[in-house]
């Protein structure tokens, strides 16, 4: 069973994530009270993602994190651990580009892609570090980084509201519309044990990430996380999130 720590076994998450593939959508809408798309368009355009863009999601899943970068003209190529959810993504949106591949060993040539985003997925890697470093590889001079990803909010009250709703609301819907209710378990005390915004920015900075910079959303449940590939052309694409 995958815990929360950081020190995430691959095969074994690969197992959690291929069992709760077919119904993974719809749960996780249910989770997030339908929030996904939104926090979708505004990872797009923080990617600053236009037509033509050669864009790579990691930890795509079945590619629902995509469908806002393509929906703005980009090229997106879904990139996933799992081959159970890559499997429902092709199904349902045959436009996209579905590879499996390891964040930490992306199987893709250096500056291959014009931005990487990762939605959601960053804390379920062994190693975010390298998945960092890995991602900037595979990105272009001047290229962009978006990382969106759950968090703790700064706020006493909201902090303790959505602590409430990890630790009942959670494991309970899991428990009712999910084929693993442990995984919805493990997502819930994967985000409690993640890094603050701060120390994730950092992280970023340490992997060779250039004008990183955050914000937050829906009262800090959720941050944005932005960086560029320093080389040729950063300026026109480096503002902040």
């Amino acid at each position: 069973m995958v815990t929360a720590d950081l020190e995430k076994v691959p095969s074994e998450v690969v197992a959690m994530f291929d069992e709760v593939a077919h119904g993974y959508d719809r749960t996780r809408s249910r989770l997030w009270l339908g929030r996904m798309n939104t926090w979708g368009v505004h990872m797009a355009a923080a990617a600053r993602a236009r037509p033509g863009d050669r864009i790579l999601d990691v930890a795509a899943g079945t590619g629902t994190s995509g469908l806002a970068l393509s929906a703005r003209g980009a090229r997106v190529t879904a990139c996933d651990v799992s081959p159970g959810m890559l499997s429902v993504g092709r199904r349902r949106h045959p436009a996209m580009d579905f590879v499996v591949g390891d964040g930490r060993r992306l199987p893709f040539a250096d500056g291959a892609f014009d931005a990487v985003t990762i939605s959601f997925g960053l804390r379920n890697i062994a190693d975010p570090g390298t998945a960092l470093a890995e991602m900037r590889r595979v990105t272009r001079p001047g290229g962009r980084l978006v990382v969106c990803e759950f968090s703790m909010p700064s706020d006493p009250v909201c902090r303790a509201l959505f602590g409430l709703w990890l630790r009942h609301a959670v494991p309970w819907i899991g428990r009712r519309v999910s084929t693993n209710p442990a995984a919805y378990s493990y997502l819930a005390e994967s985000i409690r044990a993640w890094s603050t915004p701060a120390g994730l920015a950092r992280r970023i900075g340490a992997a060779g990430w250039q004008k990183v910079a955050y914000r937050a959303l829906d009262g800090g449940v959720v941050h944005l996380h932005t960086g560029v590939v320093p080389g040729a052309g950063s300026g026109s694409r480096s503002e902040s999130a």
